[in-house]
């Protein structure tokens, strides 16, 4: 029993230890061994582009959605809106009426989902009735740099790009301490992610602003997210996912721990799935660093909930027999302590606000697991409010 326990805490350890600090040491390595390799971009194509913005309930930001949109600079008569208003039941409907009836300068639509499913069904539905080559699409509550549509049209310079991610810049990083968190988790993922397209393809994208081709796009499930299923979906296929960090979109993180909690047990709604998505992933002689990446970037992050605790309960046994076993124990629980800590008192310290942050993204997958195994899980949520 005590050989079973040890394998359970070295292999827990070693997904966290790779997930956290093994991977990304690793990717800044193999960074270099290809910094020859540089985004290519061809700014002469300027292919027609619908730029879709879905949206439920956003009165309160969707008229500057609509302001910073057709500020874009692309041409005009290659650039197409489309509001997708998943169900709105408050003005948001009648604000995208009445700009539309002020700006008929400009090609907008507005597409009226009648029942609520989600953000992934509210595309599916609005992407039938889109007849230009390509998708940008991008949320209610982020603002787009003027010359985001023209990078990420730029970066598709082949065939075998099927997906191009832009960059979310964090626009309230130094109003609170969890926001400041978020911010410093994005900065680091981004490089990660850089690196990651760069070399071959990105394992993930973000929902704030984001582009494929409107022939590669793919009806998912409503209860899935564009943002970790796309990008696995392409590379699966054999093309490729990219980061174009030049394409700008800026939005705000959640101020307090309530909304980003509530945004990160979202984005784990589907977490057991996205553990291994498809098994070919790990045919590394076909995918090559497609399934390294994958490995290292999302496999062992998706397995961050159970590793802590088998880290824990396997070194509760080990400890009763052996000094480094209760060393390890020890140091487990001052981390969680601090965590409980800083969640009582508040305390503004950058590095409790970090152990407290990491654990509750911890806790987010655990409650993502407990929905998708209770039936809970859903594809549409209520919007943290700070981020508006």
């Amino acid at each position: 029993m005590e050989f079973l326990f040890e394998i359970l805490f070295y292999i827990s350890g070693f997904i966290i230890f790779w997930a956290m600090i093994g991977y990304p040491i690793s990717i800044k390595f193999i960074g270099k061994l290809y910094k020859a390799r540089t985004l290519e971009k061809e700014y002469s194509h300027q292919p027609t582009v619908t730029v879709m913005v879905v949206a439920h309930n956003e009165e309160k930001v969707i008229l500057d959605k609509l302001n910073n949109i057709i500020e874009l600079d692309y041409p005009q008569d290659k650039l197409e809106f489309l509001i997708a208003s998943d169900n709105s039941t408050d003005a948001t409907n009648k604000i995208v009426r009445n700009f539309i009836a002020c700006h008929k300068e400009y090609n907008i639509r507005l597409y009226e989902v009648r029942a609520r499913k989600g953000k992934t069904n509210a595309q599916n539905e609005a992407q039938k009735t889109v007849t230009t080559e390509y998708l940008v699409m991008t949320d209610a509550n982020s603002i787009m740099d003027k010359n985001s549509v023209k990078e990420l049209m730029a970066a598709f310079v082949s065939d075998d790009i099927a997906y191009v991610s832009g960059r979310l810049s964090i626009v309230n990083h130094d109003i609170s301490d969890v926001s400041n968190a978020e911010a410093s988790y994005w900065d680091s993922d981004l490089a990660i992610r850089e690196i990651e397209g760069r070399v071959q393809t990105i394992t993930a994208g973000n929902g704030a602003l984001y582009a494929c081709r409107t022939t590669d796009y793919y009806d998912f499930d409503p209860i899935e997210c564009h943002d970790s299923a796309m990008p696995p979906l392409y590379a699966i296929k054999g093309k490729r996912a990219i980061a174009n960090h030049d394409a700008v979109a800026y939005e705000k993180a959640g101020e307090v721990v309530e909304d980003e909690f509530g945004r990160k047990v979202r984005m784990n709604r589907v977490i057991l799935k996205h553990i291994l998505p498809d098994v070919r992933i790990l045919n590394i002689f076909k995918y090559k660093w497609f399934s390294y990446f994958y490995f290292g970037h999302r496999t062992c992050r998706y397995l961050l909930w159970i590793a802590h605790l088998m880290v824990l309960v396997t070194s509760m046994f080990l400890a009763m027999n052996s000094i480094f076993y209760s060393v390890i124990l020890i140091g487990q629980c001052l981390f969680y302590f601090l965590a409980i800590i800083r969640a009582i008192t508040k305390i503004n310290s950058k590095y409790l606000t970090l152990v407290y942050y990491y654990c509750v993204t911890i806790v987010a997958q655990w409650v993502g697991v407990y929905n998708i195994l209770t039936g809970k899980a859903k594809p549409f949520w209520e919007k943290a409010e700070s981020t508006r």
